[in-house]
């Protein structure tokens, strides 16, 4: 779709349903818990164990991710237009969100993406890629020990808190990035392949200080059969988050 396109029916969807919502008592949304949830663990919150302990994934999902999801929905209370449109499309385009919401979108629907995907990929067992997923990884990255070498040495060199991850284009090339806070490349037209949080909240009650011990045995847990049902998304347009 042409991107201004995509622009008019963003702010076309977001403007219709805002007047009819201010019609209806000034733009509020009548929706105790908002649009979005905390997406339900696809395995056990211990199933990451040794290396992610289960009290770590409670408090990381439970308390941290939670809490972005509250928040995002707060913030979108009085703008239902918004709230109506793919999160994924929002934050591709948070120079056309209201400025009074704009850092509160950012931040919570930054890290309501993030943390989505970060639970689907993990819960695995490691190993490996296979197929099309492990040519591009050897095409563009060099293979699997060379992405985990870079991919582990983009998260140590990350000031203080944020992400490191894997991108994917149309045409299936990856490229390893990082974001701080919980930016993604979602706000910047791109899509996520993969990626690992080195928030200290992910870690710190294993691994304290020790970022990179953590960021070596987080390959341990990965889930690659579905990391590679997300590159065939990326691949037929329809990954989102």
């Amino acid at each position: 779709m042409p991107i201004a396109l995509e622009r008019r029916r963003f702010l076309v969807s977001a403007a219709a349903v805002l007047g009819t919502a201010a019609t209806a008592g000034f733009g509020r949304i009548a929706r105790a818990d908002g649009p979005f949830t905390l997406p339900p663990l696809p395995y056990a919150a211990d199933a990451n164990e040794p290396h992610i302990d289960a009290r770590t994934m409670e408090i990381h999902r439970g308390r941290h991710h939670n809490a972005y999801v509250n928040n995002l929905n707060n913030a979108l209370a009085n703008y239902g237009g918004l709230a109506q449109v793919p999160l994924d499309e929002v934050l591709g385009k948070l120079g056309e969100v209201p400025d009074a919401i704009g850092t509160a979108v950012r931040n919570n629907g930054g890290g309501h993406a993030n943390h989505s995907m970060f639970w689907e990929i993990m819960g695995g067992e490691g190993g490996a890629p296979e197929s099309d997923l492990a040519q591009a990884i050897e095409l563009d990255l060099g293979r699997l020990d060379a992405l985990q070498a870079d991919f582990n040495a983009a998260g140590g060199r990350v000031f203080g808190s944020g992400w490191v991850f894997v991108t994917v284009d149309g045409e299936g090339r990856l490229a390893i990035t990082t974001r701080p806070n919980q930016d993604t490349p979602l706000m910047d037209g791109e899509r996520v392949l993969m990626g690992n949080d080195v928030w200290a909240h992910a870690y710190y009650l294993n691994y304290q200080n020790r970022r990179g011990d953590y960021l070596e045995a987080w390959w341990n847990v990965l889930d690659w059969q579905r990391i590679g049902e997300r590159y065939a998304a990326a691949l037929d347009g329809s990954l989102r988050i």
